[in-house]
Parts: C-alpha cells; sequence; structure tokens
C-alpha cells in the first residue's frame, strides 16, 4: 500500500487529507498545528479528521529539528504532502520520500507565489485563480506542476468566498492528479518563474484605506481583508472605522469635496480622491456594527471627512 506523510492545516488541508483516504493512501503521520488562541478560528480541524480516523498527530513548532526528521525517516513514507501547512519544509525532510513531496498552493502557479495567494489576487483585481499541485523543494512554490484548477472571482466577491472556491478547486485537482501520481504515470510541467511574481504575508495594518485611490482599488481591498479577516479601517470624522462591505457605484456622481462620505435616501457613499464613487454596505464605527440605514441616521444630510 502506498503511504504518505501529510502536513496539513486548515480547509484545504482537510479536504486533501480527506481525497488521500478515499484513495486508499496509508496515512502513518499527520503533521498540524496547534491552533492559535489569538486568531480567529474559522476553519475546519485537520486535528480533528485525523483522530477520527486514528491517524498518528504531532503539532511541533518546527518540523524540521533532528527529532521530527528521524521519526519521519523511521516511517519511510513513499510521499510527503503539505496541504496549507504553515511552515516551510526545509531539504533534509523533503528528501525523505521515496517519491516525491508535493505541495497544494492556491493560486495558478506561477501566478501568486508566496503567502496569501487568494488576498493578493483579489487586491490586485484578478477575475481567476486556482489550485495547483506541484513538486516541493527548498525555494518556495517554484517546483514542477503535477496538476492545477482554475476559478472565478468574481467583481464583488470577498477572500473567504474565493476561499471556499478555492478549497474545492484544491480537492478537485488532487483527486483527478492522485491516481496518476500513484501509478508513477504523472506528467510534470515546469514552471515558467518568468511569470508572475512572489508576494510576502500581509499584517492588520496593511488594511488601512488611502482614500486618495479610486473606488474599484478600495473596493478590491475591502473585499480581500473582509472578516474572517482583519477588515479594511479608516477614519470617519476622527472616529476608527472598519469598512466590510463596499459596492463601486459607477452610476453616482459625487459632490466635488474629495474623500467624504455622505448619506442619501438611506445610501450612504465615499466619494474617493479621484471622484469615483463607493457605496457603503456595511461598516463599523468605534467597534459598533452599523448597516447602511443606521449610518445613514447617525450622519445626518451632512458629508463627514474621511481618513486621518
Amino acid at each position: 500500500m502506498t503511504s504518505a506523510v501529510v502536513f496539513a492545516y486548515h480547509n484545504v488541508g482537510v479536504r486533501c487529507l480527506s481525497v488521500l483516504l478515499a484513495h486508499g493512501v496509508e496515512i502513518p503521520l499527520v503533521v498540524t498545528h496547534t491552533d492559535n488562541p489569538n486568531e480567529n478560528i474559522w476553519f475546519d480541524s485537520v486535528a480533528k479528521l485525523a483522530t477520527l480516523h486514528d491517524i498518528p498527530l504531532i503539532t511541533p513548532d518546527d518540523p524540521n529539528t533532528a527529532e521530527i526528521i528521524a521519526q519521519i525517516q523511521a516511517l519511510q513514507p513513499d510521499f510527503i504532502f503539505s496541504f496549507y501547512y504553515r511552515n516551510m519544509l526545509k531539504k533534509p525532510l523533503l528528501d525523505i520520500p521515496t517519491r516525491g513531496a508535493f505541495n497544494m498552493h492556491g493560486s495558478l502557479l506561477p501566478q501568486y507565489r508566496g503567502r496569501v495567494p487568494i488576498n493578493w489576487a483579489i487586491i490586485k483585481g484578478e477575475r481567476e485563480t486556482g489550485a495547483t499541485l506541484h513538486v516541493m523543494n527548498e525555494k518556495p512554490d517554484n517546483g514542477a506542476i503535477v496538476d492545477q484548477q482554475a476559478i472565478p472571482i468574481l467583481p464583488n466577491d470577498t477572500a473567504l468566498e474565493v476561499f471556499h472556491k478555492a478549497t474545492c478547486a484544491a480537492e478537485a485537482t488532487l483527486d483527478r492528479c492522485l491516481p496518476a501520481l500513484l501509478a508513477g504515470t504523472a506528467q510534470l510541467t515546469p514552471q515558467d518563474l518568468n511569470q508572475g511574481g512572489y508576494f510576502g504575508g500581509r499584517r492588520p495594518e496593511d488594511g488601512k484605506i488611502d482614500w486618495l485611490q479610486s473606488a474599484q482599488t478600495i473596493h478590491n481591498l475591502v473585499r480581500a481583508v473582509a472578516p474572517p479577516y482583519p477588515g479594511a479601517y479608516t477614519q470617519l470624522d476622527g472616529k476608527p472605522m472598519r469598512v466590510l462591505q463596499t459596492l463601486v457605484e459607477s452610476r453616482h456622481r459625487g459632490r466635488g469635496q474629495g474623500p467624504a462620505l455622505y448619506c442619501e435616501n438611506g445610501r450612504c457613499y465615499a466619494e474617493c480622491g479621484d471622484g469615483s464613487m463607493l457605496r457603503i454596505l456595511a461598516c463599523e464605527i468605534d467597534g459598533k456594527a452599523m448597516s447602511a440605514d443606521e449610518l445613514s441616521n447617525a450622519s445626518g444630510k451632512g458629508s463627514l471627512p474621511l481618513g486621518e
């Protein structure tokens, strides 16, 4: 029976581990993370799935220690798979499996190599992304491609909505290509690393809105970092504001007063620096959630300055 040690976390980890089990792959060990109590845990648990199937489970802070390497060497796995595991696996680990190490990445490689690819794709205004299974080596996300699946990014999709699509794409990709991978007949396609680019991680402070940008650019940021991510933030009339949901309003004209918020007929609009308009559908002010109607009642008929 073919065996694989699986490094996995998050929804993609759960679904891809499920695919391996469905194809009869023996899993002698799952390596995952201990949930961070300071993180919003909105996703499914790899640990629970492994426990359900009586698979041995470990949660090391660093998987590249001599102790962990020796433990995995003793298992003599045919494969190593990494499904949204957050730590890089170094060469001593990658050299262990006799038939290769493979990673599932949340983009259409070689596009959006690196961290949080779905969030970056939305911020950059892409209309398509996907999931890619590729060979793992010491450099992140640059190994040969086994298979990939595209998904659409609709103009108002949030990162959470795209992530759910990407999870399905990851499951479909692995399910489709795994028989050939197990049979040793999979065709690998080298990446053209002159295409695409590498992107780093994002921090909550990267969600600050620059109202001098266009409505489309700001809309992309809002939906890329909308809950369960930290959200886009600004100041409204000197008060902290999180902008949670927006629409680009191409048919509404601004007042020519620069970045400001005003409400008309129960709808609230942000005039951006280039004169384009953004409709505010949901927000928080001073930590209090507000619908457009509530924001309209609170702001009155005048305009309120946006930003610092």
